[in-house]
């Protein structure tokens, strides 16, 4: 018996051409497959309830959807953040506006849905100029693999950028003679140059001399950094790789790629840069977003808080 045709109205045919607008309108692959993979788990929790049709979706069922996120545990018992949470519905209230605009719905039925609100936390770890050299030396720079993961690790301590715009970069991407960096279509589609320092310049040269054209496999689409399959990264392998350097230097500290994006805003910052332009260097659409950092870098607080408060030091004497 030959399958029956797909329900013109059902979640998988609007999520279909869902994602072909989406496409069509230039959203990166990278956040395409966040929203599927959102999606996915919300239509799966409408099938579970006997809901397959965007129409039967109300605002009540909506809401039951968000409580169910704010109750939901992990296979070892943690909730979800705030964050996820936020990122889940934001995905489904995009969706529905989308039906609505294009006419498949009379009404949106997610148009009064409170996303969480977000909030501001510290990162968990920042690394020390110290830490950060420890873990810039353990690379085997006379192995091709090392002196490549040399110049990865120098590359996101020296620009901050994000795993994402760091896999996408291409060799044209990085002007050696102006010391810049262009970084096309980071996070929210926006193009932006970023400065990046002498010595991280002198690694990606020798990479690129020394160890590119041999990593090359069939057609060169210029890739800058590749696998040993001549590929370019995925985001999960780049994390991996970098973490295995983190791990071995034994800091009793746990991140990846954003530890280094941490480490050159908070150090900046420290050394006295203006935090607008650490706004700049990183990225960030708000201030807001960036002022993080002024919260974990202390070290001109400490300066401050040693030379003017009068519970110094000297003349205090234990009893």
């Amino acid at each position: 018996m030959a399958d029956e045709p797909t329900d013109p109205e059902s979640f998988t045919s609007h999520l279909k051409r869902y994602f072909a607008s989406c496409q069509a309108q230039g959203y990166t692959e990278t956040t395409i497959k966040t929203w599927t993979a959102n999606l996915r788990l919300f239509t799966e929790w409408c099938s579970d309830r006997g809901l397959t049709q965007p129409k039967q979706i109300t605002y009540p069922i909506l809401s039951r959807y968000q409580r169910y996120l704010v109750y939901y545990r992990r296979s070892n018992g943690d909730p979800i953040s705030t964050h996820t949470q936020g990122v889940r519905l934001s995905a489904v209230k995009g969706f529905f506006k989308w039906l609505t605009r294009e006419r498949y719905i009379l009404y949106n039925p997610a148009s009064e849905l409170q996303l969480p609100k977000k909030q501001r936390r510290l990162p968990k770890a920042i690394l020390t100029e110290e830490e950060i050299n420890t873990i810039l030396d353990l690379p085997d720079v006379n192995d091709p693999y090392g002196l490549r993961d040399r110049a990865i690790l120098e590359v996101l301590y020296s620009t901050g950028i994000r795993r994402m715009e760091l896999v996408n970069l291409m060799v044209q991407s990085i002007d050696q003679a102006r010391g810049i960096v262009f970084v096309e279509q980071g996070k929210g589609q926006k193009d932006r140059v970023v400065p990046i320092g002498d010595r991280a310049l002198d690694w990606v040269k020798r990479y690129m001399v020394g160890v590119r054209p041999e990593l090359v496999a069939g057609e060169d689409d210029w890739t800058l950094f590749l696998t040993q399959y001549g590929e370019r990264f995925s985001m999960e392998g780049l994390s991996r790789r970098v973490k295995s350097y983190i791990d071995r230097a034994n800091l009793n500290k746990t991140g990846s790629c954003h530890l280094f994006r941490h480490a050159m805003a908070t150090h900046m910052l420290e050394n006295g840069a203006d935090i607008r332009y650490i706004q700049e260097i990183l990225g960030h659409s708000k201030l807001e977003t960036t002022q993080i950092y002024t919260q974990v870098s202390i070290l001109k607080l400490k300066e401050i808080h040693r030379a003017t408060h009068p519970a110094k030091v000297e003349g205090w004497e234990s009893e």
